[in-house]
C-alpha cells in the first residue's frame, strides 16, 4: 500500500498535510505553555491549536479515504497542486460498489483511530485540548450526518454518489484535459 501511495500521490500534497499536522502539534505545545504561564496568549493560542488539531483530524480522515481507494485499486483523480479543496476526486462511473465501500470505510477507520489517539494523548486539564476534542467531536458528527447516509444508501442498492468530490468519467476526462499535470488512476 505504501508503494502505491508513493507512486500515485503527489509528494507536495503529502508534504503539505504532514507540515499542517506538525504545525498543529507544535501549536498545541505552545498553547499549553501559554496556559501554564498564565499568558494573555492562552485563549488565542488554545483556539488556534484546537482549529489546527481539528484540521489535522480532517486531513487524516481524507487520507484514510484515499488509502481505502488505493487498496481497492479504485480510479481517483489527484490534485495538480496543494490548494485543492479535496485530497482526491472519486470517479463514480469507473468504480464499483466494493471500491466505494473500501474508500468510505478507510475514512471511517481513520477518523476512529484519530479520536482514539486524541483521547489518549490530549489532556483535558488544558483548554486547547478540550477545545480540540470538542471540534473533533463536531467533525465526527458532521461525518456521521454527511457520509454515513451515503454509505448506507449505496449499501441498500442505491447509486454511488455524484457531486462534490464524486465525479463522473466524462467530468474526469474534461478535468484532465483542462488541468495539466492532473493524473487519473
Amino acid at each position: 500500500m505504501f508503494d502505491a501511495l508513493r507512486q500515485r500521490v503527489p509528494l507536495h500534497v503529502m508534504a503539505r498535510d504532514a507540515a499542517l499536522i506538525a504545525l498543529a502539534v507544535a501549536t498545541l505545545l505552545w498553547a499549553r505553555s501559554q496556559q501554564l504561564s498564565d499568558s494573555g496568549w492562552a485563549w488565542p493560542s488554545a483556539g488556534l491549536a484546537a482549529l489546527l488539531l481539528a484540521l489535522a483530524g480532517y486531513l487524516i480522515h481524507e487520507w484514510g479515504h484515499l488509502c481505502g481507494a488505493l487498496i481497492s485499486r479504485a480510479s481517483v483523480i489527484l490534485p495538480p497542486g496543494i490548494n485543492q479543496a479535496f485530497l482526491f476526486r472519486w470517479d463514480s462511473d469507473r468504480n464499483n460498489r466494493r471500491q466505494f465501500f473500501w474508500m468510505a470505510s478507510g475514512g471511517f477507520v481513520a477518523s476512529g483511530l484519530t479520536v482514539v489517539a486524541y483521547l489518549m494523548v490530549l489532556d483535558t486539564a488544558f483548554l486547547a485540548d478540550r477545545l480540540a476534542l470538542t471540534l473533533t467531536a463536531l467533525g465526527v458528527l458532521a461525518t456521521l450526518i454527511i457520509e454515513v447516509p451515503e454509505f448506507l444508501g449505496v449499501a441498500r442498492g442505491g447509486p454511488i454518489p455524484n457531486g462534490a468530490a464524486f465525479v463522473a468519467a466524462d467530468a474526469d476526462q474534461a478535468a484532465a484535459a483542462s488541468a495539466p499535470g492532473e493524473r487519473s488512476r
